[in-house]
Formats: C-alpha cells, structure tokens, sequence
C-alpha cells in the first residue's frame, strides 16, 4: 500500500481566529466535559496512577506547568532535529494535557492526573513541513510505542488511506498488550466521508467527538470503524506551539481521542490485572447508547465513554482477557487466563485535532447520545437517544454492520 499524504484535517487552531483564553489559570473553567463525566467522583476512585499512555504526536512539551513531571522518556521517529521533548507544531502537548495534565499553574486538567505521558514523535502531514521533508513514520512510531512501556496508545492523528507496513504495526502492539485508540477524523461536513487510518485498522479503536449536549459533531467523520464516542468540541487546548495562551473553542475527534485514552487509564488503573480486550468491553458496556449493542451506530458506535458506570456503579463485564470485544477475534500474544473475567468493584498522518470553529456550524447533531439536551451530565449518567441523520435532504439510518477486516 501506498502513503497517501493527504489528510483527515489541519491543526485548525493554529490557522484561523480562534480567540484565545483570556489567561491560563481560568482554563480549567473551560473543560466542561470534567463536570459532565463528574471527574471529582471519579478521581476518588481511581486517578491513573500506575498507567503509562504514548501520545503518537508531535512531541510533548515537558515544561508546561501542567505536564511537569507527568512526561517519562519517549521516542523521536521523525528524523530531524530535536527529539519527543521538542513539539514542532502544539499538538501533542496539549493531548498529553488533556490525558495527565495536572492542572498545575492553571494548566489543563487531564482526565487522568496521575497517569504518565511517554512521547512518541512522529511525523504529522499538514503541521508544519516536516510531513513534506520526512514522509509517513506513523508505522515505525506504532511500533515504538508497542515496545514503550506504555498499557495505552493514544493516536489522534490519521490519513485518508493505509500507509504501509501500518495494519502490521498495530498487530504487533496488539500482541504486547496494549489498548491503541485513534481519532476518527474531522472532515465529514466539508469532504468526502473517507475511511480513516489508523482508526480503520482492526485492533483500533476509532473515536468519534460529541458535544455538550451528547450531539455528534457535524465534522466528526462516521463509517464501520467508530468505536466510541467522546467530548471534542469546546475542548481547550494549547493555540500553538509557543505555548503562550490556551484556545477555549478548539473541537476535534483528536480532543475526544484523548479523553477517551484518559477514561481508559482510570478503569485500567483500577484494575490493573485486566487486560487491553476486558478495558475496552467494559467501556462497550457501559456506553451510553439506545440501540442494540449488537448493531452499533456509524456516528457513535457502541456510544458515550462513560467511566463512571464502571468505576463508581460498578457495571460492565470484562470478559474474557485473549478476544478483541470488536472483532470477537483473539488477541496473539495474550494468555486467556489473564485477568479476572468478573464483573468490577465499585471501589475499586496529520492531527484530527482541530477544525473551524464558526458559529451556528460545528455541532449540528448527526445522532445524539444523550436524552436531555440540557443537563450536561446525562450523557454520562443515563443512556441515549434515537440517532437518525440527515444529510442532503436524504434521512439515513445510523446503525452499521460490524467492522471487517
């Protein structure tokens, strides 16, 4: 297969006028999924510690007030000069924050604050022009972050067709465990609704972005591949690589990719026994939906991330440790005697990233996850509603068959 070098989307924050935070420390004032999941709940029960997530990025920033000490020794696959500690375009430093940040200084505050980042840099087609100078090492940072001692892959980045030696990438660090989660792209209001890779890949877990009303965004792209769903519109993040202000009103299914590798550390911190597979069931599980799990939806999957249904209410089954709950294929590698198999304790490419945020225009629902539009936590507490779509006039069923090969 051949590279294809255009892209699911550009780091819009860094393109058009979006306004930035006013200052740093009213930031956190901005994150209003945090509320919505009831984070101060969760953060009770579990905080990440113990979990390691490799941001497959554009280098992580390990100065920042938020990411001081969260940031352990990474890999810099790029070729060019700096290493994972150099962020060349903003990007991945404002994903780490948005998984481990610790709030520190007025920071962002990550989902999971106490899980720990390893950056994987790699080269990101549309930031800058490294993409142009380097071509594609999405497949080699893959592999790098398999062989990291990282549980999760957080990839918010993607193109619009396989890149080579990329489908064994992420079977390689399938077999070493690991949990990979991919955005699923943001140009399905302004261009062809493409497949997007790595999402598309099987053993990938694709993520669409919703917004505070449990709505799918307009531009969060839809297909087979969409696992999950989770925040990514209004969700802070860094306006550029000079670190200098936040941008409050950045959206993107990159934003709800790192959300989601975030929920994940939680559960998995909880249960550190669990293997990758029982993580992800417990999240198909619990997610917000009203539609048969057996047929989930092309815009949100199996639905909302909502982790506090496993770890405050204890729900969600994980099942058996060695087979993919997509897939229902077995994982190589894993032992089927890994893990507990019992129900959980309730005490215990380029960036998809970022896209016009134009009033009236980014948000207007495909499907929805939530039944009330106006209580931000509902999306997470309760279950979801019907999602229909209309595009061009035409109505379309949302439910899609499950994700082949």
């Amino acid at each position: 297969m051949t590279t294809v070098g255009a892209t699911l989307g550009a780091l819009a924050v860094m393109s058009v006028g979006l306004a930035p935070a006013a200052a740093a420390d009213d930031i956190q004032s901005q994150q209003w999924y945090l509320d919505a999941m009831n984070a101060q709940g969760l953060w009770k029960v579990s905080t990440g510690k113990g979990i390691s997530v490799a941001v497959v990025d554009t280098g992580v920033n390990p100065d920042t007030n938020s990411l001081k000490g969260q940031v352990l020794p990474g890999v810099d696959v790029t070729g060019t000069a700096g290493d994972e500690t150099d962020d060349y375009g903003g990007h991945g430093t404002s994903m780490a924050e948005l998984i481990a940040g610790t709030g520190r200084g007025g920071g962002l505050k990550g989902v999971a604050p106490e899980a720990k980042i390893i950056p994987i840099r790699t080269v990101l087609l549309g930031i800058g022009k490294k993409g142009e100078e380097q071509g594609d090492t999405s497949a080699k940072a893959i592999r790098a972050a398999a062989d990291s001692d990282a549980k999760i892959i957080s990839m918010s980045f993607g193109t619009i067709s396989a890149f080579d030696g990329g489908l064994e990438a992420v079977q390689y660090a399938e077999s070493k465990g690991k949990l990979l989660i991919a955005g699923v792209g943001n140009d399905a209001d302004i261009a062809k609704n493409y497949i997007g890779y790595p999402a598309r890949y099987p053993g990938v877990v694709g993520v669409s972005a919703i917004n505070e009303n449990g709505e799918v965004a307009k531009f969060s792209q839809n297909g087979a591949y969409v696992d999950l769903a989770s925040p990514g519109v209004d969700v802070p993040t860094w306006c550029d690589k000079t670190f200098k202000s936040y941008c409050p009103q950045s959206n993107g299914t990159s934003q709800a990719t790192a959300i989601t590798s975030g929920a994940a550390a939680l559960i998995w911190s909880a249960h550190p026994k669990w293997t990758a597979n029982q993580v992800l069931r417990v999240m198909i599980d619990t997610a917000g939906r009203d539609w048969p799990k057996s047929t989930p939806s092309r815009y949100l999957g199996y639905g909302t991330i909502r982790p506090a249904q496993v770890l405050l209410k204890g729900k969600g089954v994980p099942g058996a440790a060695d087979v993919d709950p997509v897939t229902n294929k077995k994982t190589p590698g894993l032992s089927a005697g890994t893990g507990t198999g019992t129900s959980p304790s309730a005490s215990a490419s380029t960036s998809s990233q970022a896209v016009n945020s134009t009033s009236g225009g980014q948000t207007s629902a495909a499907g929805s996850s939530s039944n009330s539009s106006g209580n931000t936590t509902l999306w997470v507490a309760l279950g979801a509603a019907a999602a229909v779509v209309v595009i061009g006039g035409g109505a379309f069923a949302v439910i899609r068959s499950r994700r082949g090969v």
